[in-house]
């Protein structure tokens, strides 16, 4: 599919010049100042030749935790991940930020946007965590809004009545893998195809929008 890719995409013009990013993070905890931060998948809304929004291919990371990080047993017990697997291949955090975020701020000038707005389920959690990353590893890139965001609990639950990922992606008609589910990419996939499928049938009845 052809993206459209001028100075005024319509992806920038729908969304008040900001480009949706849909996030989803794995933490070690629900503290974001003190557990870790331990997996992160990005996936950049674009919009296809025909004007309706796709997902782009994710881009993810695992992420080592920062000195100090607690880790909640309980946290891990419901991921199922293990922060000193040798095979996770973490990084350090402000190394997983910048492999995230510099296609994001490319993503941003090429659509003609002026920031990336995050896209999530429950999202200020995802937002939270990644706010904290970003002031303990003094990065000073963070391409996202500071407080805005899109969350799919509240399209979903407006669209489908439900709030749960699970139950509105099975209503939304993307299916539903638990054995797959509570890993970044996955989530971050099915938070992503919910959003467009939402932002889509409102254009369906509202074609104008794009």
């Amino acid at each position: 599919m052809t993206i459209i890719n001028d100075s005024h995409s319509a992806i920038a013009s729908r969304f008040r010049g900001f480009l949706p990013v849909v996030v989803d993070v794995e933490t070690a905890g629900f503290d974001p100042q003190c557990h870790a931060l331990l997996e992160i998948a990005a996936i950049i809304i674009r919009v296809d030749a025909n004007g309706w929004l796709e997902p782009a291919s994710p881009l993810a990371c695992h992420i080592l935790p920062f000195i100090g990080a607690e880790l909640d047993p309980r946290a891990l017990a419901f991921n199922r991940i293990d922060p000193h697997h040798p095979f996770r291949d973490a990084v350090p955090e402000h190394e997983a930020l910048n492999r995230i975020f510099t296609p994001i701020r490319k993503a941003v000038k090429t659509h003609g946007c002026n920031r990336a707005i995050l896209v999530g389920h429950n999202a200020h959690f995802d937002l939270s965590f990644i706010k904290a990353a970003v002031e303990r590893t003094n990065y000073k890139h963070n391409p996202f809004h500071n407080f805005s965001v899109f969350d799919t609990v509240s399209l979903a639950g407006l669209v489908y009545g439900q709030t749960v990922l699970a139950k509105a992606a099975k209503l939304a008609g993307l299916g539903w893998n638990d054995e797959s589910a509570h890993s970044a990419i996955y989530d971050a996939e099915q938070t992503a195809k919910l959003f467009c499928t939402i932002v889509n049938r409102w254009r369906s009845f509202n074609p104008e929008m794009f």
